[in-house]
């Protein structure tokens, strides 16, 4: 008879109760989050979800608020009935910051953003933070409130990389494609911070000031009254975080579902074209039967011309 694979779910927590037994996670380490998984393995969240579960009832994992999943202390034997005692989490710091170093601000939002890049605003906590920077969590107590102040810190040090070279073009319509292309950079690095930002009520970021008086600066140039100078502001940054907040989505996405965007709509044309094979949607049939690569760039430079085209009609009229 031919033998049975292993379920995903069994060979993923057969390595990781391999590495707890030999050590590579002593207890207080922490294992891998459902989301680090998911995206390691290419899993689904209900798989990784599974893994862990079946962990923690083997005694090997436990779950410690604001930390995370971590190795318990000694493993049970597979096969015995009596989970084994679990002990505080040992902290094992992976920068430990030096003796005698000061606890600088920077340093503190450098490790935030780093820990967000990698797992997203989910896998963030103060005592995570602590982890990642060796120290007690309460210290970071001293630099930052709680975490609403911290992700503000986050973003004031992420949108300093928006740095505007010193031989910028002098056509307003050239230095507003190059404000709306640095902050769509600066997005695609930090898939966080599109979701995170708000337009209805923005947060006071003291880096994203030098931004917005900049924009600000060229619409004046352009010839707009007051009111079209802020609306047509808020109308391109709008623009560039709307179309950035399916980077994040994308990326959880992909890690979910173990495909790519161009894998996963691979998978649904078979069922979108038997939906529309009877001839009720020509159209549609029609355009879909030609090639098309999606791409997120592609769409976010498209949509920036465009409103570009707009606005520089805007500005004709009021030079009238």
């Amino acid at each position: 008879m031919p033998r049975k694979t292993a379920a995903p779910y069994a060979k993923i927590v057969a390595e990781l109760r391999s590495r707890i037994e030999r050590g590579t996670l002593s207890p207080g380490d922490r294992v891998p989050s459902t989301r680090e998984i998911m995206r390691r393995y290419r899993v689904a969240m209900a798989t990784a979800t599974k893994v862990l579960g079946a962990l923690q009832r083997e005694g090997l994992v436990r779950t410690v608020p604001g930390v995370g999943s971590t190795v318990s202390g000694t493993p049970r034997r597979r096969g015995s009935t009596r989970r084994a005692a679990a002990p505080e989490p040992v902290v094992q710091p992976r920068a430990a910051i030096e003796s005698g170093e000061p606890l600088a601000r920077e340093k503190i939002a450098r490790a935030a953003i780093a820990v967000a890049d990698a797992e997203g605003l989910d896998g963030l906590s103060m005592r995570r933070l602590a982890v990642e920077l060796g120290v007690a969590t309460m210290s970071l107590y001293r630099h930052v409130s709680d975490k609403d102040d911290l992700l503000v810190f986050m973003m004031d040090a992420a949108c300093r990389e928006l740095a505007f070279p010193d031989d910028a073009p002098t056509d307003w319509r050239a230095r507003l494609e190059l404000a709306g292309r640095l902050i769509w950079k600066t997005f695609r690095r930090h898939p966080w911070l599109a979701p995170a930002m708000s337009v209805t009520r923005p947060q006071l970021i003291q880096s994203g000031l030098a931004y917005t008086n900049w924009v600000l600066r060229e619409l004046e140039r352009s010839g707009l009254d007051e009111s079209q100078i802020i609306t047509a502001h808020i109308t391109l940054f709008n623009y560039v975080r709307g179309t950035a907040v399916n980077i994040e989505l994308e990326k959880e996405a992909e890690a979910m579902s173990g495909l790519s965007s161009e894998e996963w709509l691979d998978r649904q044309e078979p069922s979108l074209r038997a939906l529309i094979e009877d001839g009720q949607f020509s159209t549609l049939g029609r355009v879909l039967g030609r090639p098309y690569d999606f791409d997120l760039d592609v769409l976010f430079e498209f949509g920036l011309q465009r409103m570009l085209d707009g606005l520089a009609v805007l500005v004709e009229r009021s030079a009238k």
